[in-house]
């Protein structure tokens, strides 16, 4: 069921390209132009990853192992990253180098905005990790820093290695970052073949051509994790507290992550301030500020609670049984975080007016295309969440009466629940800004803060913008305090 629903947008594909003759499907599949966009995204896509697996995990060890000052402070400071639109990071870098274009700009903005997706499912797991092979590593005589990375530091790679397949569908699929920064890579092109002719064949082949991509990826993430996953969470588990690096270490760390918050969080709303204060100060229209805030927050909010309530079991059966078919459904899950919005858009235009037209405009089917495109965030999330509770207090509940389904209740959804509910914000906080489906889905006068502030740098009104771009980090402030609460509250339990 949950399969079926997410490869709604693969079907409208393979109807749109049946629709076309072989020989204009094949011309287009060999064509130059889209070996350099495979080429393109594949190089992109490299990198992206790579950069937001090192900053992802190295953010994650001084979250989780280290003793900073304010420790609540700095898990809020990785979060809200997910919460800054990509081009508003790319306008910022504009800003500051009028002339920067092209793959390393590009790649440095998406690790920036991509890194969160790592470093919290890669903290969380590594807080509940087990540090008693690291003792034992260290009495075998391997150093401290050596006995972490090659013990307790791989417990946390299959974590780490879902949020980086994140990182990468969302570079695959992100457009606003790339045409800013004149990047040619396959959503510009796609967005490019829709809105600029009428033919819309070689906009579907291509996006063919970026689904395959993406379960490639899948395939990938998935052969690694295999690798790491036998490591699993064990009923005698041994934590040590945060170390403490003294004064120079824990300046240098504290320094580093300050860095990296302050280039991602304030560099867009200082470079729009600077267009105020360049302009002379602009009016506020606060009753449609208000109501795009509104609007956001219940969006984004119903989008959580239907991605988390379709991946439950997807990421339940993909953390507990192995076979081709859990595969095959965990991998078409996955296909809507690589296909451009504006594809999963037009899709549910189509869907919604030959099936159900009366839900046309309507919040129901913006939600679900929400849910469809953010849905391996809710499933990776829960699938590292369901790992990390070990199988034999399921078969200890079972022996002592209960049934299956009281089972998962009383003991995994309540061991479980912190991870499923990173993944609800990770969908919340990544539906706030998302831009193309939402243009073409949201109901009649309805804006989102997103939709506001693009309709303003669409314009050049770069200054009019500030106010929905500050807005957009204050809103964002509540999931990731609901995040850090909740993490907060695991670790005084434990």
């Amino acid at each position: 069921m949950v399969a079926a629903l997410a490869s709604i947008p693969l079907v409208w594909l393979f109807v749109r390209v049946g629709g076309a003759s072989t020989d204009r499907v094949a011309e287009l599949l060999v064509r130059e132009r889209t070996v350099t966009l495979a080429v393109n995204s594949a190089v992109l896509v490299a990198c992206v990853s790579a950069g937001c697996l090192v900053l992802g995990l190295v953010t994650a060890t001084l979250l989780a192992r280290v003793r900073l000052p304010r420790p609540g402070l700095w898990w809020v400071l990785a979060a809200l990253p997910l919460a800054v639109p990509s081009y508003l990071l790319s306008f910022a870098v504009l800003a500051i180098s009028p002339t920067a274009q092209g793959l390393g700009p590009l790649v440095l903005v998406l690790v920036l905005a991509c890194t969160p997706y790592v470093t919290l499912p890669a903290a969380a797991a590594l807080r509940t990790a087990d540090t008693g092979p690291e003792d034992a590593a260290r009495t075998l005589g391997r150093g401290a820093l050596a006995a972490y990375c090659r013990v307790t530091l791989p417990q946390a790679l299959p974590a780490a290695l879902a949020g980086t397949l994140l990182a990468a569908l969302y570079t695959l699929s992100d457009f606003g970052a790339p045409a800013m920064l004149r990047y040619e890579s396959f959503t510009w092109a796609v967005r490019a073949a829709y809105e600029g002719s009428i033919d819309r064949t070689a906009a579907a082949v291509t996006a063919l051509v970026l689904a395959a991509l993406t379960l490639l990826l899948v395939v990938a993430e998935r052969v690694a994790r295999r690798r790491f996953t036998r490591a699993r969470a064990t009923t005698a588990v041994r934590r040590v507290p945060p170390v403490r690096l003294g004064r120079a270490g824990t300046a240098l760390a504290v320094g580093g992550l300050s860095v990296v918050a302050a280039v991602t969080l304030l560099g867009p709303p200082a470079a729009l301030i600077a267009r105020i204060v360049r302009a002379g100060g602009v009016d506020v229209d606060w009753a449609r500020l208000v109501s795009a805030a509104w609007s956001t927050l219940m969006l984004s909010g119903a989008a959580a609670l239907l991605a988390v309530a379709l991946a439950v079991p997807v990421g339940v059966l993909a953390a507990r049984y192995r076979g081709r078919t859990v595969s095959a459904v965990e991998s078409l899950s996955y296909l809507g975080q690589g296909l451009p919005g504006v594809v999963v858009g037009l899709s549910l235009v189509f869907f919604s007016l030959a099936v159900l037209p009366g839900l046309y405009q309507t919040a129901v089917v913006l939600v679900f295309a929400y849910a469809v495109l953010f849905l391996p965030k809710a499933i990776g999330a829960t699938r590292s969440a369901v790992e990390r509770v070990p199988p034999e207090v399921e078969e200890v509940s079972r022996t002592l009466g209960r049934s299956a389904r009281a089972t998962w209740w009383a003991v995994t959804a309540r061991q479980a629940w912190p991870g499923v509910a990173t993944g609800g914000l990770l969908v919340m906080v990544t539906a706030m800004k998302e831009l193309p489906a939402t243009l073409m889905l949201r109901p009649t006068g309805v804006d989102t803060l997103a939709t506001l502030l693009w309709g303003r740098t669409a314009v050049a009104s770069y200054g009019a913008a500030a106010p929905a771009a500050l807005a957009l980090l204050v809103v964002a402030c509540v999931p990731a305090a609901l995040l850090v609460r909740a993490g907060t509250s695991r670790e005084e339990r434990s």
